[in-house]
């Protein structure tokens, strides 16, 4: 590095007859090249331990040294050369079954979940058993009269008690059963 720089000092100091703005162009130019290209190449990888570190770092060398279709060319040759079988990998058998059963998975995954929140809805009732259900109405509605009572359970279909969890929607359509009405869950 000395070198290249005391020879552009040299030349800088010659009066010639050649512009000088141009000769110093390019002379920074082959300086900023030449540092640059060695600031871009990597250093050696280190040197591996074995009998033969000199052949095989030396292969290794070559080959990262080719291109893909080189390499490509490369993987054929030695193949052949070597009598080795196009085989599937058995990593790649393993994930063909797996990618087989991620299907079978989506079915269970696309059934309606059990629902857990009802709506009851008052459907029709037995002639004699109005007045009954008339005075179960007004109990499970609070601050209904009733009148109001009798207008609702005459006005059927009606929903008596919206979003119930299973258990208690189940409880009060065993009641309605009881007392003669048809109730449904929704």
């Amino acid at each position: 590095m000395a070198s290249r720089c005391t020879g552009v000092f040299r030349a800088l100091s010659r009066p010639t007859t050649f512009s000088r703005s141009s000769r110093i162009a390019t002379t920074s130019r082959c300086l900023a090249t030449a540092t640059e290209a060695a600031k871009s190449t990597p250093p050696p990888p280190p040197p591996a331990a074995g009998a033969n570190d000199v052949l095989v770092s030396r292969i290794v060398d070559d080959i990262s040294g080719l291109t893909l279709l080189q390499a490509s060319d490369l993987v054929a040759q030695l193949k052949s050369r070597l009598n080795i079988q196009e085989i599937a990998m058995p990593a790649a058998a393993a994930a063909a079954p797996a990618a087989a059963a991620a299907p079978a998975d989506e079915p269970e995954a696309e059934k309606p979940k059990e629902k857990t929140v009802f709506n009851v809805k008052l459907e029709s009732f037995d002639a004699g058993a109005k007045p009954k259900i008339i005075r179960e109405v007004k109990g499970l509605v609070p601050n209904l009269t009733l009148l109001d009572a009798k207008k609702f359970v005459e006005s059927l279909p009606k929903v008596l008690k919206e979003n119930l969890p299973k258990d208690e929607a189940e409880k009060l359509q065993k009641t309605f059963e009881a007392l003669g009405a048809v109730v449904k869950l929704d």
